[in-house]
């Protein structure tokens, strides 16, 4: 149901609200860590880094529309929290027709260029055709990834968390099975575990709808789904455009890097997509500590309370450090089990280690910059996450093929690279920052 965040104690709320946040992040993810398990460890090595190379780039398109659901819930929340639902009411049914159309253009566009795409991506000739078949279905699926976002976005804006996380829960267990029942009994390897990933999303997405129809009074539209503001858009642009170019400018740090990573070889290949796994389970809560902030801060300035603001930036940036600390002793002294969750090829663990301990030894960074992110964000600021995100991935990128083909250092380059693009961000950021205090 849709609740208040304009009053009450900061703390609670923000981690009331990003208990569900963080869940239901963590079982999204487990479409793809479950699809790189299982292929993985019964299906070789080589689907497993096929699996791993499609993952950046559909979550590149995946986090653009992502992107999209978040700038237009900045402004959900404004107008949830100045309470005027007519408004609101008209920039969801816009939301959602465009995203739909966009969405369906994006699938068609990946479905007939996934070759020149993977081979832009210098992905080994041999794993090009499985890994081809396996975006091509991913990216069939891309609408109801998209619808499912934008209702959860929607119901985050106006104060639910809770119930996108128990659909993704339904979906991400029918995931596990449709893994098992397409890889173990009918022997399809990587095509089957996206299938059944394509399969989960339609659930989830099916799920919201219901629940909508059912118990959320505010968001029954009815025809009103099909009213079109060419007005709000153009609003939702600006906001949502900053937004998608930011998370998409992240994605494209992201295939950079893992273009570098697959000259290396398809063992260090299928290390950094397990490893990938991991760190995107590690790094989610940081990530959804900052979403939190985002949707009550954008609560508080639609009600103009500024003191509120700025309470909810400090007690987010205490969580998000707290956190850092915690997940980098798990992952650092865990690097080695976790690592033959993926693989029992000795090769691929070596690589694994090396890099997942470095990584933890550095997740304190990630956890300023994304409560700072935050803290824009839910002002509107959303230029200035664009730009540091811009800032941190060229860092990266120039940083890892410096450190692989200057230096010919092998995983351990990433790292390295990773955090010299955290330090750029925080360069870029905290001056700004300031100024607004």
């Amino acid at each position: 149901m849709e609740k208040d965040l304009t009053t009450g104690n900061i703390t609670p709320q923000l981690i009331r609200f990003t208990i569900p946040l963080v869940l239901g992040n963590i079982f999204q993810l487990m479409y793809n860590a479950i699809d790189s398990i299982i292929v993985g460890r019964f299906v070789g090595s080589h689907a497993l880094a096929a699996v791993g190379i499609c993952n950046p780039i559909s979550t590149l398109f995946i986090l653009f529309l992502n992107g999209l659901c978040m700038g237009a819930s900045i402004l959900m929340g404004n107008m949830f929290g100045a309470k005027e639902y007519d408004k609101l009411h008209k920039q969801i049914s816009t939301t959602m027709i465009s995203g739909i159309i966009f969405s369906l253009t994006l699938s068609v566009f990946c479905i007939l260029f996934a070759h020149p795409i993977l081979t832009l991506m210098q992905v080994d000739s041999v794993i090009i055709p499985m890994t081809k078949l396996y975006l091509r279905i991913i990216f069939s699926g891309l609408i109801f990834t998209f619808m499912y976002n934008c209702f959860a976005s929607t119901l985050r804006a106006l104060g639910d968390s809770k119930s996108p996380l128990y659909f993704l829960i339904i979906s991400s267990v029918v995931n596990v099975f449709g893994d098992l029942v397409f890889v173990l009994i009918f022997h399809m390897g990587s095509e089957g575990c996206a299938i059944s990933t394509v399969l989960s999303e339609a659930i989830s997405c099916l799920l919201c709808i219901i629940y909508i129809q059912k118990k959320i009074p505010i968001l029954r539209l009815g025809k009103k789904w099909l009213v079109f503001d060419p007005s709000l858009l153009k609003q939702t642009i600006a906001y949502g455009w900053a937004s998608a170019m930011q998370q998409a400018t992240v994605q494209l740090g992201k295939l950079g890097v893992q273009s570098i990573v697959n000259s290396m070889g398809v063992f260090v290949s299928a290390a950094f997509a397990a490893v990938n796994r991991i760190d995107d389970f590690a790094y989610i809560p940081q990530q959804n500590i900052a979403h939190a902030m985002t949707a009550l801060m954008a609560q508080n300035k639609g009600a103009k309370k500024t003191n509120r603001i700025k309470a909810a930036f400090l007690c987010g940036i205490k969580i998000e450090l707290i956190y850092g600390i915690f997940i980098f002793l798990l992952c650092f002294f865990l690097a080695h089990p976790l690592m033959q969750l993926f693989s029992s090829d000795p090769m691929v663990c070596k690589h694994g280690v090396t890099y997942l301990k470095l990584i933890s030894l550095m997740y304190l960074f990630p956890a300023v910059t994304n409560g700072v992110q935050g803290y824009f964000r839910g002002i509107g600021d959303l230029k200035i996450t664009l730009i540091s995100s811009f800032v941190n991935m060229s860092v990266r990128v120039i940083f890892a093929a410096i450190l692989v083909f200057h230096f010919s250092l092998q995983i351990e380059a990433l790292p390295f690279s990773y955090l010299a693009g955290w330090i750029g961000m925080l360069v870029a950021e905290i001056p700004l920052l300031l100024k607004k205090f």
